[in-house]
């Protein structure tokens, strides 16, 4: 049986009433990533009036969008590292003082586009270690049974973060100016911070107040995962279904950092969207994406239950995010009213959300003791479409006024890793 095989056996059970502490850790994980791209994404509305205010060109405002990335992927290995080698708990909370403090001077920096890019990278430093360090703590909190459930609603935090972003960011500039998007969304952090201390750990052997049946449930649903003193380099890197992971991360994140960062953008230049609905336009697909990327983990787990493998699993549902995310994109260069547009949008955002019950929980299939390190690999990978996607789209768009060539562009990126991860992928443990 693999790693991430579902046990058909019934597990100890649960004092009637009682909240499973594993749970709230990862509600936490939720929460976290939900402050995490709602500090990333309100920059993507706030650059219109930021642009008009200070006059940015179409090159700039890439510039200023990409440097996050700058930062994000100096930080994905060493979290990753820290977090499997000495506990996730403090790397976590690093990561949202740091990018928590990025978003709260952003304003006071935006004056000096030397000192507003710092910032940017500041943010990026900190949202880097997040989801390493969530996979490293995951991988010890989440029973077998309930691994892709329970990572895909962390995930899921993109997506509602997102819908926060775009919803709340229009109305709050409008009233009181752009900059108090970054002062309220940074002070989020501290408040999480504090919830963290008090319930956070870095796995439930070292959790207070836990329950002994819910101990023995988590323990007796998962590998082995003492603390590794070394990593095996060689053999991570020689090891196929790791780079199934690394290019499928690599190809999804290609496109859903284009649609993130530039929909707004997007909807405001190429279909006249007024700034005051270019939020309740962006939203729609990013509350499809929260609705399937959901189904998508419960699904999963529903199979994996049923007796399929977790290799087949994780390739069938890979596929139909890759496959299905793509189609839309052939048709939008032809769309010319927001509300056909935002359909095919839709589409293809939620159908790549199905991802986060693939690729994105693969790591711990893979290689469940390393599982931090192997999505620190995974994510600064992923990192560069980030970098070269995100800005190349600002120079494209000086270069010839539309967005045809970036979404015929990021179908052939989806097709591409589509073919990379039905060949190498695989649901054993490998490492």
């Amino acid at each position: 049986m693999s790693a991430a095989a579902p046990r058909t056996a019934p597990g100890p059970r649960l004092v009637p009433g009682a909240w499973p502490r594993r749970y709230t850790v990862v509600g936490l994980f939720f929460l976290a990533t939900l402050i995490c791209y709602l500090d990333r994404v309100n920059v993507s509305v706030a650059i219109i009036p930021m642009a008009r205010e200070l006059r940015y060109s179409p090159a700039t405002e890439g510039l200023v969008l990409s440097a996050f990335f700058w930062g994000y992927i100096v930080s994905q290995l060493g979290g990753g590292w820290i977090a499997d080698r000495f506990g996730g708990k403090a790397v976590l909370g690093f990561g949202v003082a740091c990018w928590s403090l990025a978003t709260f001077i952003t304003p006071p920096c935006a004056a000096s586009l030397p000192l507003l890019l710092g910032a940017r990278v500041l943010l990026g430093i900190g949202e880097g270690v997040n989801f390493p360090a969530i996979h490293s703590l995951a991988a010890r909190w989440a029973p077998a049974r309930e691994r892709a459930r329970a990572l895909a609603l962390s995930y899921t935090g993109i997506f509602l973060g997102t819908i926060a972003a775009l919803l709340g960011s229009p109305p709050v500039i409008l009233r009181y100016g752009w900059p108090t998007v970054f002062y309220a969304s940074g002070a989020l952090g501290g408040l999480w911070l504090i919830a963290w201390i008090i319930k956070g750990a870095n796995g439930p052997e070292d959790a207070r107040g836990i329950g002994a049946a819910e101990l023995e449930l988590i323990v007796s649903d998962r590998p082995a995962l003492a603390r590794p003193a070394a990593i095996p380099w060689l053999k991570i890197l020689r090891e196929r279904a790791v780079w199934a992971i690394v290019l499928a991360h690599v190809c999804n994140n290609w496109g859903f950092y284009i649609l993130l960062l530039w929909l707004p953008t997007y909807l405001h230049r190429a279909l006249h969207v007024p700034l005051e609905r270019v939020g309740q336009y962006s939203l729609i697909p990013w509350m499809a994406t929260f609705v399937v990327g959901n189904l998508a983990g419960w699904f999963s787990d529903w199979m994996l239950a049923r007796g399929l493998s977790v290799t087949a699993v994780r390739k069938l549902v890979q596929s139909m995010g890759f496959a299905l995310g793509a189609i839309p994109l052939l048709f939008l260069p032809r769309v010319t009213d927001p509300v056909s547009a935002v359909a095919l949008v839709t589409i293809s955002a939620s159908c790549g959300a199905m991802s986060l019950a693939a690729f994105g929980i693969n790591h711990i299939d893979v290689g469940p003791r390393y599982a931090g390190i192997l999505m620190g690999i995974s994510n600064t990978a992923a990192t560069v479409p980030g970098i070269v996607g995100v800005a190349a789209t600002g120079f494209i768009l000086g270069e010839t006024g539309t967005f045809s060539a970036v979404f015929y562009l990021t179908a052939a990126v989806y097709a591409a890793g589509m073919l990379a991860y039905l060949a190498w992928a695989s649901g054993e443990q490998k490492l």
